[in-house]
């Protein structure tokens, strides 16, 4: 599953969403570790207001059981405060975790040495109390002691003069309510409104983009300068819309003073050679007229690839939806009619919009290199993934690995030699690839393990059913 979205809408979102929540978090915590130092401040405070008075305390506490004594006033355990009690020793339970944080800050309170050992801070769970469990069964607790028992209790001592332990006990008081609740509602909130507004704000920005990529991927096809974007969105997104326009503009005027020039060289040059075709008929030597009339012809053919390689992609109809195999059976034919080894391989109905004429040029010389070099072709069709295929195979020699990202260069050959008997003038495989490229697809060369050449022409081939 792809959790990094490829949009810039969906980045920008998911990174904004992602620092938020991070942010939440540490804020989240950090109240939260001040709302825990509150209360544990609080705790200390309790426990140092009981504690600090406990030798006046426990003199009162004497003197009123003296005075009840004398009156004859039965003394009850009970009767003990819940808070402050005197002992020998400090209690001890084995529920108890103890608090040397608490202990450091009550003594620094009491202004006692710390490492004496003078404070003592415990904790435990306040329901396994027996103190405070005593005083609810007896129903004499109530309030915060009766809802404190859901939490924790906290004990301190403290080392009296005497050597006596003063004890003193607190529930800890409860965490500030709605805390969670308000920061869930506060990230709620946040995210929605920053969302919000930065969708917003992308939205105005990525819609006019996605305008500009299609046109830029539409001219690339077509190159029509008709239909241009229309400049909207934020000024710089504008500007770049107005200057791609203006860009386009001059490129298709280009495109046309070229057709133009190419026309008029074409009909220059092949008006000469068609006059010089017919003054060779006069010389007598027959050798010599044919080497004459072979040398016109080759340049008339480089001419004509010249021409046409300027051409591709100026195609004034639309691609039609083609049967490939149909197509690739026709140019096979051919082949066939002059006696060349072709074969086609019987395969799938694969449609694909497609020119007809330059598909079959495309397909014409990578069957005449495979005849040409490998001594014969093998031309099939058939469907990868979104692509139509149309491969052609040879046993030949192949290409070298170093020259085949350069070899659909224009007048690049794989044959060094610049004679006609064993190649072209090196425009084959770049009109090849050129035409391929104006469908939108790619001419793929590959060197076959067994030996040979394998070329692909890919075209798009959409789903059935879409345009």
């Amino acid at each position: 599953m792809r959790i990094w979205p490829r949009s810039l809408v969906g980045q920008v979102l998911l990174t904004v969403a992602v620092a938020l929540l991070a942010a939440q978090a540490i804020s989240a915590a950090l109240l939260f570790r001040a709302s825990e130092e509150r209360r544990t401040h609080a705790v200390v405070g309790v426990l140092a207001l009981q504690l600090q008075d406990a030798e006046g305390a426990r003199d009162r506490s004497e003197r009123m059981r003296e005075r009840r004594a004398a009156r004859g006033v039965p003394l009850r355990e009970g009767a003990r405060r819940m808070r402050l009690e005197f002992a020998a020793d400090s209690p001890r339970m084995a529920i108890d975790t103890t608090e040397p944080e608490l202990a450091r800050e009550l003594a620094d309170l009491f202004g006692l040495d710390r490492t004496a050992g003078a404070v003592r801070v415990v904790s435990h769970p306040a329901a396994r109390d027996p103190r405070l469990i005593a005083r609810l069964r007896e129903g004499r607790l109530t309030g915060r002691w009766a809802e404190g028992r859901k939490g924790r209790m906290y004990v301190a001592s403290r080392r009296l003069d005497d050597g006596t332990w003063a004890t003193a006990r607190t529930v800890a008081p409860p965490r500030e309510p709605g805390m969670v609740r308000g920061l869930i509602l506060q990230t709620i909130v946040l995210f929605g409104i920053i969302m919000l507004a930065i969708w917003i704000i992308l939205r105005r920005i990525a819609r006019p983009l996605a305008a500009l990529t299609g046109r830029v991927e539409a001219f690339a096809r077509t190159r029509d300068p008709a239909d241009q974007v229309e400049p909207e969105g934020p000024d710089d997104i504008r500007r770049l819309i107005a200057a791609h326009n203006a860009m386009e503009a001059r490129i298709a005027a280009m495109l046309d003073e070229k057709d133009v020039m190419l026309g008029a060289i074409g009909h220059d040059l092949k008006t000469p050679l068609a006059a010089l075709r017919v003054r060779i008929e006069s010389v007598e030597d027959e050798a010599e007229r044919s080497k004459m009339a072979a040398g016109i012809e080759d340049i008339v053919r480089t001419l004509d690839d010249i021409l046409s390689l300027a051409r591709v992609g100026r195609a004034s109809d639309p691609p039609e939806r083609t049967e490939l195999g149909a197509l690739a059976a026709s140019v096979v034919e051919e082949f066939e009619d002059m006696g060349q080894p072709v074969e086609l391989a019987h395969g799938p109905r694969v449609v694909a919009p497609v020119h007809v004429t330059w598909a079959k040029r495309a397909l014409r010389n990578l069957v005449s290199n495979a005849v040409r070099y490998g001594g014969g072709a093998h031309v099939a069709v058939s469907k990868d993934g979104g692509d139509a295929v149309i491969t052609v195979t040879d046993g030949g020699p192949g290409i070298p690995a170093d020259r085949l990202e350069t070899i659909t260069e224009p007048f690049v050959r794989g044959e060094a030699s610049r004679n006609r008997e064993t190649g072209g003038a090196g425009l084959g495989l770049t009109l090849a690839r050129a035409i391929a490229e104006a469908h939108g697809g790619r001419l793929v060369l590959a060197n076959q393990p067994e030996g040979g050449l394998l070329a692909e022409l890919r075209f798009p081939a959409p789903a059935a059913g879409r345009p």
